[in-house]
């Protein structure tokens, strides 16, 4: 292997060992990932400051430029073997390497937009039907519980109710609307 690399001349020792250190770094990140550990680990090059409310789209990251260096040495390589000229050679890895940087950075991009934030919209509740499970005070006199499905889950909340009546366990409601600090305002379905 020595002697091979021996013969090389330097143009293509170059990009062999940009190819193979982008190649062995590659592995380590994607091993590291799927036995969970963070590639982050390695230095958190790649972390953006919770409260940035800029762009989400990063194009210079480590594991960007990982594939970058990779996809440049391997096609500088094929490139080579394939008789292209110097100047040739380095445009094409450049550009595949870009071109990888690009898509790379595009796929976690949209791949950070698929997240759900897992907050709970109390305005997605109004409309809902829902059932009381603590008895509500007529005429906002005493907060009760109700189950209202909101946003796919079943959810137990504080209510409220402008009704007359006390709304008794088990009593049918419909949410009207939510108050600021997330307090149900219910009436039974029945009204």
């Amino acid at each position: 292997m020595i002697e091979w690399y021996t013969t090389l001349e330097l143009f293509q020792k170059i990009y062999w060992g940009i190819a193979l250190m982008g190649s062995l770094i590659f592995l380590i990140v994607l091993i590291l990932t799927f036995i969970g550990g963070d590639a982050d680990d390695l230095g958190d090059v790649d972390t953006e400051i919770d409260t940035d409310g800029g762009i989400g789209f990063q194009f210079i990251t480590f594991k960007n430029l990982i594939g970058f260096f990779t996809i440049f040495g391997w096609t500088g390589i094929a490139s080579i073997d394939a008789g292209f000229s110097k100047p040739v050679t380095v445009i094409v890895s450049l550009l595949a390497g870009l071109l990888m940087m690009t898509i790379m950075a595009a796929m976690f991009f949209y791949m950070r937009k698929l997240n759900d934030s897992g907050t709970l919209d109390y305005k997605n509740a109004v409309d809902a039907i829902g059932e009381v499970y603590l008895t509500i005070g007529a005429k906002r006199s005493k907060i009760g519980k109700a189950h209202v499905r909101i946003q796919g889950a079943l959810r137990e909340l504080e209510a409220l109710t402008d009704a007359e009546t006390d709304l008794k366990s088990g009593t049918v409601i419909k949410v009207n609307k939510v108050t600021d600090n997330g307090i149900l305002i219910v009436e039974p379905l029945n009204n």
